[in-house]
């Protein structure tokens, strides 16, 4: 059972966020709507770890502070970008949405949109068209995702990808995008190129990008990440192995865990140790355990072990939904 602090509706919305673009729009927004809209869009096509589950806490810390959520489960945006057929891309999406639901997402409170439902419907395909006359080539290949930036041949279908994220901003009627830093080109053409179509510029809300377990960019080609369907011994052995220096936090990936995964679940922890090195030990917020950690008075194999024990707490749900 998690012991959630609580906290008021700005220190929610703005918990473990690395920007707000801008802050005076979301304050305007909050003091004219009761219930705002906010969306993430998540393409299923592989495993969801522990970078996905960033986001999913975010929208819960906005629906507790009183958001309307959408998720888009982008099938087709998967499909375009060459992660499978569609009928593969689909099962995907149904994974992905039982497990964002099993992570603490309100399904009654939550709609989940999939991109076929409406991204082949004519006033969207049009904006599509649209925003591919009012964007750079250019500038549509700087909003591409990183693998598509670097290839020597991207299809054509990989740049429609950043223009399609811009209209689906506007046709699923959102007040905020939700998404990682590295959404934040495709955020700015949205903020640019809507209001010329007609539509308001979005609030965007960005989350830093995780490290990986060995201190680098978390990436599924490295296996450097915690899956949601990692098993408990599995999470264990690959906490055991991770990166966990005593002299730089913030490239710390076990303090991460406990930053971005533990406390916005938990409103104390308890690290556990034998007498002889200390007893048990407890921490009432991130910033006293990284103190303590930082002065030398918490071995890197406790926190390790306690971030174990914790985050197989978070993932326990997702399990027993994927048996």
């Amino acid at each position: 059972m998690y012991l959630v602090k609580k906290m008021d509706r700005i220190s929610l919305i703005k918990r473990n966020v690395q920007e707000i673009v801008t802050e005076e729009e979301l304050m305007n927004l909050l003091s004219t709507k009761e219930h705002p809209k906010a969306y993430v869009g998540y393409e299923p096509s592989g495993k969801i770890h522990m970078g996905h589950v960033l986001t999913v806490n975010k929208l819960i810390d906005l629906q507790k502070a009183g958001f309307e959520i959408t998720v888009l489960l982008a099938d087709l945006h998967a499909y375009m970008n060459r992660k499978g057929t569609l009928k593969e891309v689909r099962k995907i999406a149904d994974y992905n949405k039982e497990c964002f639901i099993a992570l603490g997402l309100d399904p009654e409170k939550t709609r989940f949109v999939y991109g076929l439902d409406f991204q082949l419907d004519p006033e969207y395909t049009l904006n599509v068209l649209k925003m591919t006359c009012s964007a750079s080539l250019n500038r549509a290949r700087r909003s591409m995702d990183e693998v598509g930036r670097s290839m020597d041949d991207p299809k054509v279908s990989q740049m429609v990808y950043p223009m399609m994220q811009v209209i689906d901003i506007a046709m699923l009627g959102v007040d905020v995008a939700v998404g990682g830093i590295d959404q934040r080109k495709i955020h700015m053409l949205a903020r640019e190129g809507l209001p010329g179509l007609g539509y308001r510029a979005p609030i965007c809300i960005h989350l830093p990008i995780l490290l990986g377990l060995d201190g680098t960019k978390m990436a599924s080609s490295k296996e450097n990440y915690i899956s949601v369907d990692d098993t408990e011994e599995s999470i264990h052995t690959k906490l055991k192995k991770a990166l966990c220096p005593v002299d730089s936090i913030e490239d710390n990936p076990i303090l991460q865990l406990f930053r971005y995964h533990i406390f916005p679940r938990y409103a104390e922890i308890t690290i556990e140790r034998p007498e002889k090195y200390g007893g048990s030990l407890l921490c009432k917020s991130y910033e006293e355990l990284e103190s303590v950690f930082s002065k030398g008075e918490l071995h890197p194999m406790d926190l390790k072990n306690s971030a174990a024990q914790y985050i197989n707490e978070v993932l326990e749900p997702v399990r027993k939904v994927l048996q």
